[in-house]
């Protein structure tokens, strides 16, 4: 019997079997046998449980994964010009119309992050996605979602720079008294506007931060948003209020922000000033009176959701006058509104910061008040900002009168702003309390020095009181006269400096020593050819005839009579010296009124309700001179008893002549 082998690797078993191998014809045939496969162009037929609901599976029910992978399939379709997906994409952020039905947060957050992981493909022919993504309510979602914009739009400005400035548009935007991305949306809670402006500010220093060069593209932004001064308080607060916020973040903006607040602060003064001299004095008056003394609580401001002091309904019920009143009245507590916000961030430096940072918030006031307040014609409550911080440092009131020195006795500095120097040097050295008697004398002396100076040069082609060519001199006479009216004490010398208020000499008396040089500088500028007190403003050259005449200074009432029938207007203008001008009554009337000086003194009475408390104990008031003014105050009261008695008297002749 034959033994059969196995195939070489198959090892034998004990149950191993020998099958013997078939022929090649056997398995032909039983390979016929099978059936066939069917073709495949035949399907089986498929039935459906008619129970089943069968719908597509709508955008907002995919999962974040899904999602993600739609967002990157839209964008690269969109590079081949299918923008099917691309449109879905964009609906998301798009606010839906009335009857939509909303995305719901899951969904908004996949989108954003499929855009926070392709922003590489968000090139410039995504700008409508970008720009609906950045005018979306993303402030008004969670804090989780607020994050995660943040995120997205950090990676969209590194990688794609042209994005820039809308981002940071989209962003100032948001910080104006209406916050453009704040939630709208119906299903979200409502979040407070203080709330929103704080997440604002953290991604604004967030994206600052990485990209310091955006400060100058944000500076220039926060320029044009700034409210026009035509708009509400609360705008104006509000937007204040963030600027300021900005600061503490971006210190490199602290210059250039604070200059902008003041450029804006000083329109609005001007504004001011300007309808206040259409009104009445006591119209006036009452509206200064009508302006709230409470500070306004910062945080209800920034929550309010519309402007409190806009009441189209009143208005239209009140006549134009009243409703011109109003305005004004408005203007007046912003300008005091905006005034207290800067009183109180100065002040806040000069407590807690460094004195380094105390130098750079004086440097910051003096730059503004060179570049702003200084060219600005009859600014009234700025420049009072200044005041305030200045006082506190001697070395500081030394730099701003030199300041103010200079730049009036400066010939190169046009005839405006150097009067406008003169007039801040007199009155900031008259009203201010912590000017000390060294400086009023050493103010006095420069002035004096100038004053010598032009009169030599001027006096010999003089031939009378000439304003227009000789305008510096008289301002700075007007400021001598002005100084002389609040600090003749400090002029003094000898033992009678240390007198007290109420023990002036009489006229009988001892007389008053005088310090060298003031009465000769008066006696100098007073009686020269240009005749100054025909010139400086009548109110001024009063008070100070009537004071130097008490304290034995000088006498100049002779020349004020004589000055009574000189007409300006014969010596006007350069071409006027070799014939008088003819006139008549009422055009000589009109013309004398124009040439006179400008009875104007920057730091006069401050009267605004809320912000004057900074200044209290920095300004000087007007006390009067003892002895002089209880006479005339005397001289008043009898002189009213006299009209009273004659009243009286005729009103008794009248009712006897009836009878």
């Amino acid at each position: 019997m034959t033994t059969a082998t196995l195939p070489a690797g198959i090892p034998p078993t004990a149950n191993t079997k020998y099958q013997p191998r078939k022929s090649t014809l056997a398995r032909k045939r039983e390979d016929d046998d099978l059936p066939e496969p069917s073709s495949p162009s035949k399907r089986s037929k498929v039935s459906f449980d008619s129970d089943v609901e069968v719908r597509l599976v709508e955008e907002w029910e995919k999962t974040p994964t899904v999602i993600q992978e739609g967002v990157r399939r839209a964008l690269l379709k969109r590079a081949t010009g299918d923008s099917t997906g691309y449109e879905r994409v964009k609906a998301v952020y798009t606010p839906v119309k009335d009857g939509q039905e909303e995305p719901g947060p899951a969904t908004v957050k996949s989108h954003t992050f499929a855009l926070l992981n392709n922003v590489s493909m968000l090139n410039r022919g995504c700008a409508d996605l970008v720009h609906a993504a950045l005018s979306s309510d993303w402030l008004g979602r969670s804090e989780e979602y607020v994050h995660l914009f943040t995120q997205f739009l950090a990676n969209l400005v590194s990688a794609q720079s042209l994005y820039l400035t809308d981002v940071l548009r989209m962003l100032a935007e948001n910080i104006t008294a209406a916050p453009q991305s704040q939630c709208q949306s119906k299903t979200l809670a409502d979040i407070p506007r203080s709330q929103l402006y704080l997440r604002v500010h953290k991604v604004l220093q967030y994206l600052l931060q990485i990209i310091p060069s955006a400060c100058r593209i944000v500076l220039s932004i926060l320029t044009n948003l700034f409210p026009h001064q035509t708009e509400s308080r609360r705008a104006h607060i509000v937007y204040t209020h963030n600027l300021l916020k900005i600061i503490e973040y971006a210190p490199i903006l602290q210059m250039d922000i604070l200059t902008l607040i003041t450029e804006r602060l000083v329109k609005i003064d001007l504004q001011v000033q300007e309808d206040l001299e259409d009104l009445a004095e006591e119209v006036e008056e009452g509206v200064v009176q009508h302006v709230p003394i409470t500070r306004p609580d910062m945080n209800k401001v920034l929550d309010e959701a519309e402007d409190s002091d806009n009441n189209s309904d009143t208005d239209d019920e009140m006549d134009e006058d009243a409703l011109r009143t109003q305005t004004i009245t408005k203007n007046v507590e912003k300008m005091d509104c905006i005034l207290d916000m800067l009183f109180t961030y100065y002040d806040q430096i000069n407590l807690a910061a460094s004195p380094s940072s105390q130098v750079r918030s004086v440097e910051i006031l003096l730059s503004q008040f060179q570049t702003i307040i200084l060219p600005t014609h009859r600014s009234r409550h700025t420049q009072f900002l200044l005041f305030h911080f200045i006082q506190q440092s001697a070395a500081d009131i030394d730099v701003f009168v030199g300041m103010c020195a200079q730049t009036s006795f400066d010939k190169k500095r046009p005839a405006m702003v150097r009067q406008a120097a003169a007039a801040y040097l007199a009155s900031f050295v008259a009203r201010g309390m912590h000017v000390s008697s060294d400086i009023v004398r050493e103010v006095w002396d420069y002035i004096s020095t100038e004053l010598k100076t032009q009169v030599r040069e001027s006096e010999p082609a003089c031939r009378g009181p000439d304003l227009q060519r000789y305008s510096t001199y008289y301002m700075l006479v007007q400021a001598l006269l002005y100084i002389f009216c609040f600090r003749w004490r400090d002029l003094e010398s000898g033992p009678d400096e240390d007198y007290e208020e109420d023990e002036l000499p009489s006229i009988y008396g001892e007389e008053r020593q005088w310090r060298t040089g003031v009465k000769e500088t008066l006696q100098l500028n007073v009686f020269s050819k240009l005749n100054p007190l025909k010139v400086c403003s009548p109110g001024i050259v009063t008070e100070f005839a009537r004071i130097a005449h008490h304290l034995h200074v000088i006498y100049v009432y002779h020349l004020l009579e004589t000055n009574k029938r000189i007409r300006l207007s014969n010596y006007f203008g350069p071409s006027n010296y070799s014939q008088l001008n003819r006139e008549t009554a009422l055009t000589a009337r009109g013309e004398e009124e124009n040439q006179h000086l400008d009875e104007y003194f920057p730091f006069d009475p401050y009267h605004l309700p809320k912000s004057k408390r900074w200044i209290e104990g920095d300004y000087r008031e007007w006390t009067g001179i003892p002895g002089l003014d209880n006479e005339k105050a005397a001289e008043s009261d009898s002189g009213e008893e006299e009209m009273e008695d004659s009243d009286v008297e005729e009103g008794t002749g009248t009712e006897e002549s009836d009878e």
